[in-house]
């Protein structure tokens, strides 16, 4: 890994040789339940396929398994490569940088996503290998935090490669629609890598965040107001809101604003 245009750093070296045993963890747990399924497929066809992958009618017979058994599933040695090369090179990063706890449950997520994403986007016929769920999330977080980065020796930015992705997965919904898929995983994926990451506080500031941020200053500067300040800055606007419009002209967040001011002044009394 380098940044764009630059030489590798003293760091990065250092960086690389840190153990990662949640990553080698996973890849160990892919590789060796790709294994069994090979086993499992010789000595008894099809038992994979109807009670392992993700299925409709597991989901409606309560196969709850399916949403562990699934997400570590490939659909042949192909499939596995390229996850297990994608999940290395960019997991070396990811668990350093988020560390081990974090690492994991973004994976973890990104597969039950994708695995949700299958269930809402494709017809119930179709049949989900859903590895490549926690591998879509890994790329997009890291597409997410370090955006320039080129990877390994191509100059091609990790963004681009999530982009790249992204694009691959819409087609291949849109015209490969039965029979056993893993494209379908990666949507619901590249979705929660994005909002993991973003959770955490990487990538631009997002909607959600600032939303949530907003809540939280409001809320803090509600908390330190007095009743009788409250009802000055707060409801006497509303109350002339109500006598011009109505009750019915309030917004739901006004509507908030009327109960918590019932709840400063019944505090105001306790007292």
């Amino acid at each position: 890994m380098r940044l764009s245009g630059g030489k590798p750093l003293s760091f990065t070296r250092r960086w690389t040789q840190q153990p990662r045993p949640v990553l080698l963890s996973l890849i160990g747990l892919n590789v060796a339940v790709f294994v069994a399924q090979l086993f499992l497929e010789a000595y008894e066809p099809g038992f994979v396929r109807d009670y392992l992958a993700m299925t409709e009618h597991g989901v409606r017979d309560a196969y709850s398994w399916q949403f562990v058994t699934a997400a570590f599933l490939h659909q042949g040695p192909w499939h596995l490569s390229a996850n297990m090369l994608v999940l290395y090179f960019l997991g070396r990063d990811l668990e350093t940088i988020l560390g081990q706890r974090h690492f994991l449950y973004l994976y973890l997520s990104g597969a039950f996503a994708g695995e949700l994403g299958h269930l809402f986007l494709m017809p119930s016929d179709c049949i989900l290998f859903a590895a490549s769920g926690g591998v879509a999330a890994l790329l997009f977080a890291y597409a997410t935090i370090l955006p320039e980065l080129e990877l390994v020796s191509m100059r091609f930015k990790a963004k681009y490669m999530a982009y790249g992705t992204m694009a691959v997965a819409l087609v291949l919904i849109c015209i490969q629609r039965s029979g056993a898929v893993a494209h379908s995983a990666c949507l619901g994926g590249l979705a929660m890598g994005w909002l993991y990451a973003h959770l955490l506080g990487f990538g631009r500031t997002s909607f959600l965040q600032r939303f949530l941020t907003r809540r939280r200053a409001v809320a803090e500067r509600f908390r330190h107001m007095d009743a009788e300040q409250f009802i000055a800055e707060e409801i006497d606007p509303l109350l002339e809101k109500i006598s011009r419009a109505g009750v019915t002209s309030l917004t739901r967040a006004e509507r908030r604003i009327l109960a918590q001011a019932r709840e400063k002044i019944l505090e105001a009394q306790r007292r």
